[in-house]
């Protein structure tokens, strides 16, 4: 690795700590901190240990509470990468710490998707093992919430799906990159961001080569294995912006790590090179609307929406682009709840011991939905649905979808 090009080393994650003013603006804005007085904040255990730059064993108690939402990067004024820090803290402690068989188990779900997935009914089976180890209090022991549903697995996977589209040829192309959850869970959101694309005439392409992007690895201190899956899908994406096609991506976790957090994370130059070619699909939709390319032969869609704006979108800073496209469709209304982090924050809130933390943070945003008067919930984010399901009852869907819809 001593060939490896990195970024410049003011713009490396791990050196950020040093610009740390002690302002508390991190702390004043992290809802871990105000869902739990056990959390002695970001400040701490970031930037303070951070500034050791990992050279001593030195470890904050409080460092499995950071849930990686990000919100105090993005409140820090001195630009540093509070988030990123602790991560990379997270990912020193464990190569020196055994792992629990329950973490193991959450940053892993790639792995036992695929296992699933090559068994004829294994979604079946394994949906249904989820759900009587969850009331005979299986999952409980292993130390994931037992309140909790887990996952469920689609009987079909999107790649599978996808071979059976019959798209039109086009000179204009993307390749779609699903994700776990899109992938093994969330088919149909995959389809609805194809039939949308084809409609605006662009044909799309897969890659079954890349693999996971990383973050549940990540927050769950599998750094080690996290830069295996960025080594491996970075050079495939830069192998897609050589052909000139971007890589555009429906879950906003994905595309933070793929855009943004491997390069945090690993510093290494050919990182941003790739993150250049990463798009949100509303990003790249909105894109297309600017420059009067985007389809709007609409139909009437009367709905009034109601609009989770993920942290990991916040943090790309590209605004709610799939507000300014959906406001396109006649009848359809969008209001933004604009109340905070959800809680779930990946695989945080399956965590038996986090997830009081995680429902106390999301209060205020079921609070918010329950009264509101809107139609349907959207959201990009799809652990941010499931926790929002979890604490309204509701039954949130994908920006894309209503999109599709519009076109059909």
């Amino acid at each position: 690795m001593s060939d490896t090009k990195m970024i410049e080393e003011d713009k490396q994650a791990v050196y950020s700590g040093d610009h740390c003013l002690s302002c508390t603006s991190c702390m004043a804005n992290c809802p871990v901190m105000a869902a739990s007085l056990e959390y002695r904040g970001p400040k701490l255990v970031a930037p303070a240990h951070g500034r050791m730059h990992f050279s001593q064993d030195d470890y904050e108690d409080s460092l499995d509470f950071c849930s990686n939402c990000k919100s105090c990067d993005r409140a820090c004024p001195s630009g540093v990468a509070v988030s990123t820090l602790n991560m990379l803290m997270r990912g020193e402690y464990y190569r020196h710490h055994p792992h629990s068989k329950r973490d193991d188990m959450l940053a892993h779900g790639e792995r036992m998707a695929k296992l699933v997935s090559a068994i004829p009914f294994g979604s079946t089976f394994a949906n249904l093992g989820t759900k009587v180890g969850g009331a005979l209090g299986v999952l409980s022991a292993m130390g994931i919430a037992g309140q909790r549903s887990m996952p469920s697995y689609a009987s079909k996977t999107f790649y599978r799906q996808f071979k059976d589209i019959k798209q039109p040829k086009s000179d204009k192309k993307v390749l779609f990159y699903p994700g776990c959850s899109i992938n093994y869970n969330e088919p149909h959101i995959g389809i609805a961001f194809v039939k949308v694309m084809n409609h605006n005439g662009y044909e799309v392409l897969v890659d079954e080569g890349m693999n996971c992007c990383g973050s549940p690895l990540v927050v769950t201190g599998y750094l080690d294995e996290a830069k295996e899956h960025a080594d491996n899908n970075v050079s495939r994406i830069l192998k897609w912006k050589e052909q000139g096609i971007p890589v555009v991506v429906c879950c906003t976790s994905c595309s933070l790590m793929l855009r943004a957090e491997y390069a945090e994370l690993f510093g290494e130059q050919r990182m941003e090179d790739a993150a250049e070619n990463i798009y949100d699909a509303f990003e790249f939709l909105e894109e297309l609307m600017s420059k009067g390319e985007l389809k709007t032969d609409f139909k009437r869609v009367d709905k009034k929406l109601i609009y989770h704006v993920p942290c990991h979108l916040k943090t790309q800073g590209i605004g709610t682009p799939a507000v300014s496209v959906l406001k396109q469709v006649p009848g359809v209304e969008v209001e933004l709840a604009d109340a905070g982090c959800c809680g779930i924050s990946g695989n945080y809130g399956f965590k038996k011991e986090k997830y009081d933390i995680s429902m106390k943070i999301g209060e205020k945003l079921f609070e918010r939905i329950k009264e509101s008067t809107a139609d349907d919930v959207i959201c990009d984010c799809p652990t941010c649905r499931m926790q929002i399901k979890h604490g309204t009852q509701t039954d949130p869907c994908h920006p894309i979808e209503i999109l599709e819809e519009a076109y059909r």
